[in-house]
């Protein structure tokens, strides 16, 4: 007897759509995306400040099974990988099945019927046999606990909901926040402003940007001769895995990359007291490494101060630094990133016995067996979940190792209609175990960053290459699972 599974699958950004896709290409198509928003895309929808870009090249930050051929450019800025999104999900007729403007508000296990029963802030309940969570870490964006942040009387925008509608030329922009996105729209709104006063926590580590732009002859050798688009992509996932190395495994690596960094800052970087300022106090890796050409010179204008005095507070007119100084501005924009440790906030998702699935988490913070299964809430499958962000390479490599792990399990539960598997607690405890060995040396260990919550575990980040993630999660083996069948029937 074979019965498919019905499966809800939550979120259209790479993880859901990926998820899809697997399901699809393995004749699974008894299944629904619910999407909040009213298009696909997840980050690559939302994020459209100015200079958006991904800091992984294209070759590898896309599909392996749908290779693009003709990007504009090795790193691709967020119009052109929402456009590739958008025209793979086409071209397998997703769109269909996506219910757009559907936002999940809570999800219950119905024991006795072996389902999960998903309602929706329209009021509307959905059952299905499998619910698969592809929200993603980065889609909920953080605002810092500042004195006065509502009393500010001029514009003010997180830089993940940039508002258009606000003219920065000629105006006064306090930007607050070095991360990933602050390198790429800094150096965009720069030459735009009247001035810009960057207010910098701690300085990042950025290494050069080995961009290329693409000409049609690069397109045709990468279309005619498909050798040449996988030699890039290996070489690109290579270099990736040897830093991911350097993180975990192998720390000697960082010298020669902390040197690159180093010669990066001094070269473009002639001012030694705005170079101090730009130069790291911290471990390399332990936050995120960076990748720009345009950061440093952007910084070095005249009409750029680097402000590294703590920030007192929010006034209706600007920012008021430690040191009593006011710094007038009109505009500010923040890149405090995003609740990255909070998994699947806000929604409420309920297991076995009623338990919630964040008060199982608390207060250590978010785990799961493969980052994909927890115990107690059987059938439910997370994509990027805890421990799988990566600290070098592409998230997509990751999210198709698990997408093929968690279609093998669909094909296993079709052949056993009404089960449903959980990891038991000696898989995860076992899991757990290995990962905390592996993390307890890694660089992430020393420093603040949003790789780790309130309690200072590592939830986010995945503690080695992307190929040992690859083989851990090969194949689905159902000793590590705990089985359970209706008990209404």
């Amino acid at each position: 007897m074979q019965r498919e599974p019905s499966i809800l699958i939550i979120g259209a950004g790479f993880a859901g759509l990926g998820m899809a896709l697997e399901l699809q290409r393995h004749g699974l198509t008894n299944f629904t995306i619910l999407e909040k928003a009213a298009d696909l895309g997840g980050v690559w929808r939302e994020n459209t400040y100015p200079g958006a870009a991904c800091d992984v090249p294209s070759p590898l930050y896309s599909w392996s099974f749908e290779p693009k051929s003709d990007w504009p450019r090795r790193f691709s800025q967020q119009r052109d990988i929402h456009e590739y999104m958008r025209t793979v999900a086409e071209k397998h007729d997703l769109p269909s099945k996506i219910e757009f403007g559907t936002e999940v508000v809570d999800a219950e296990f119905d024991e006795a019927g072996s389902l999960w029963r998903v309602r929706t802030a329209d009021g509307v309940t959905r059952v299905a046999d499998v619910l698969i969570p592809a929200v993603g870490q980065l889609s909920r964006p953080a605002m810092p606990n500042l004195p006065g942040i509502d009393s500010f009387t001029g514009a003010a925008f997180h830089s993940a909901e940039w508002d258009h509608s606000v003219d920065l030329t000629g105006k006064r922009v306090a930007c607050i926040g070095t991360g990933a996105s602050a390198i790429q729209y800094i150096p965009a709104i720069q030459p735009k402003v009247e001035h810009l006063t960057l207010f910098q926590r701690s300085a990042a580590w950025v290494l050069p940007k080995f961009d290329v732009e693409y000409t049609p002859v690069h397109h045709a050798l990468f279309e005619h001769v498909p050798g040449a688009r996988l030699a890039e992509r290996f070489a690109i996932w290579a270099f990736f895995e040897v830093m991911a190395l350097a993180l975990t495994d192998i720390p000697a690596i960082k010298t020669p990359v902390i040197a690159i960094a180093d010669r990066h800052r001094d070269k473009q970087v002639p001012d030694a007291a705005l170079r101090a300022k730009l130069t790291p106090d911290y471990a390399a890796g332990c936050k995120r490494g960076l990748f720009s050409n345009e950061y440093f010179p952007a910084l070095s204008q005249p009409n750029v101060s680097v402000e590294t005095t703590a920030i007192e507070a929010v006034t209706p007119n600007g920012i008021r630094t430690a040191d009593g100084v006011e710094h007038p501005v009109d505009v500010i924009v923040y890149g405090t990133g995003f609740k990255g440790t909070e998994f699947l906030a806000p929604m409420n998702i309920y297991g076995l016995q009623g338990r919630k699935l964040a008060d199982e988490w608390s207060p250590e913070g978010a785990r799961a067996f493969l980052g994909m299964s927890v115990p107690g809430f059987p059938n439910l499958f997370l994509m990027y979940g805890p421990n799988t962000n990566v600290g070098s390479g592409s998230i997509i490599y990751m999210l198709e190792s698990q997408s093929r792990y968690i279609r093998q399990v669909v094909e296993y539960l079709s052949r056993r209609p009404g089960l449903a598997l959980a990891a038991t607690p000696e898989a995860d405890e076992s899991w757990d175990a290995w990962l905390q060995r592996r993390l307890k040396d890694t660089p992430w260990n020393f420093c603040s960053s949003w790789y780790r919550n309130a309690s200072g575990r590592i939830t986010n980040n995945w503690p080695g290459a992307t190929l040992l993630y690859r083989w851990k999660t090969t194949k689905f083996t159902p000793s590590a699972y705990q089985e359970s069948h209706p008990t209404g029937r």
